[in-house]
């Protein structure tokens, strides 16, 4: 093989690699794995023995994330506790600058290494910036074939750095995002508990109020008043077993989703008074995961048609085959326009279940139109 032949190989391989490394930043929203899949392209793109990245806590001495690769388990069971921000990590946080060098023992900011710890020799560091600032850095160790590495080496990795420091973006935003969606639910039960039970606990203290008004000059009243007292406690029970079931589905581990989800529709139907039925003849039972991630999106896609379709009817069906699940909520009520982009400010549940459906490497799709009903439809794979 010729020198030219060998160096175009190297380059090949240095692009594949560099290739799948972006590509898993593109397709994974959460950090440590985006993070886990880059080291492991550090290490390979620079031919390191050892390789790490560590993304700090914003205040505090330890890291946030510090994901490394190329050593075993059990010698990073001897080495004890993960590495706090001291010497030459703490360094590589505070410089915008990458650095390198032959032996790191040598540089005057080198501390100590625990016991267990390898002997490491030539080191590269890399720091991750994002908008100016430090957001992490990279450490690679020991150059497999030379004494040191060099500045191709330093090159690579500073390239994959600027795509780090993307993917630690994109995560940090889509972590705000769940943030932002839980606090959306937070604040729909809360509205729902003023909306249904408090009011009705309102209007039964108005009822019990004049029931005692007409108990001793009017008991026939006061027995009028008293049943309907009976009945408006009843809804109220009612509706705070359904909320307390929406937070808590306790039967969804144990007995799966067809039944929790059949229970879950007999009460909503038993509240609303809406015509529901549900489908599960063609279901058979998934990863527990899976099924609670699958309740979620089916609990709002019902509660959406409940609140806003005025429907007369609203079907849910659940299949499974083919490799994959799906769920499907459908209604005949008013509809709306599903690329209205005012749709997710008004209703980040939508946000939510599209969320829950990539999580699980699935899609979420919505076919309506005004007057003419909804469906909402996820379907995933089986994994």
């Amino acid at each position: 093989m010729s020198e030219s032949t060998g160096a175009a190989d190297q380059g090949g391989s240095l692009l594949r690699a560099m290739s799948d490394a972006i590509l898993a930043i593109a397709a994974e929203p959460r950090l440590e794995r985006v993070l886990r899949r880059i080291v492991d392209s550090a290490r390979e793109l620079a031919g390191a023995r050892y390789a790490a990245l560590g993304v700090p806590e914003e205040e505090g001495e330890a890291f946030a994330q510090f994901i490394y690769t190329g050593m075993e388990d059990d010698l990073v069971a001897r080495i004890g506790p993960l590495p706090r921000k001291h010497g030459l990590l703490a360094a590589m946080l505070l410089e915008t600058r990458p650095y390198r060098t032959p032996d790191i023992r040598k540089d005057p900011r080198f501390q100590w290494w625990p016991d267990a710890h390898p002997r490491m020799t030539s080191f590269l560091g890399v720091p991750i910036l994002s908008r100016g600032q430090v957001a992490g850095a990279f450490y690679l160790a020991d150059k497999i074939g030379a004494a040191e590495f060099s500045e191709t080496n330093q090159e690579t990795i500073e390239m994959l750095a600027a795509h780090a420091a993307v993917a630690i973006e994109n995560a940090q935003l889509y972590e705000r995002s769940r943030e932002l969606s839980v606090v959306e639910e937070r604040n729909r039960l809360a509205r729902d508990l003023h909306d249904s039970v408090v009011q009705t606990l309102f209007s039964i203290s108005l009822t019990a109020e004049a029931a005692a008004l007409n108990l001793a000059t009017d008991p026939q009243k006061a027995r009028v008043e008293v049943e309907n007292l009976r009945d408006q406690a009843r809804e109220a029970l009612q509706e705070a077993r359904a909320l307390i079931f929406e937070l808590r589905p306790g039967a969804l581990e144990s007995e799966g989703l067809a039944p929790t989800l059949q229970k879950h529709v007999d009460v909503v139907r038993r509240v609303s008074r809406k015509e529901i039925e549900l489908k599960t003849s063609g279901y058979d039972r998934q990863a527990s995961g899976m099924e609670r991630e699958l309740f979620r999106i089916a609990q709002e896609a019902l509660s959406n048609a409940v609140k806003h379709a005025d429907a007369s009817l609203i079907e849910i069906e659940l299949t499974s085959g083919g490799g994959r699940v799906a769920v499907a909520v459908t209604d005949d009520g008013v509809g709306f326009d599903p690329s209205d982009p005012l749709i997710r400010t008004r209703r980040l549940g939508v946000t939510s279940m599209e969320e829950r459906a990539e999580e699980l490497g699935g899609r979420l799709s919505i076919q309506s139109s005004p007057d003419a009903g909804t469906s909402v439809r996820v379907e995933v794979p089986i994994v």
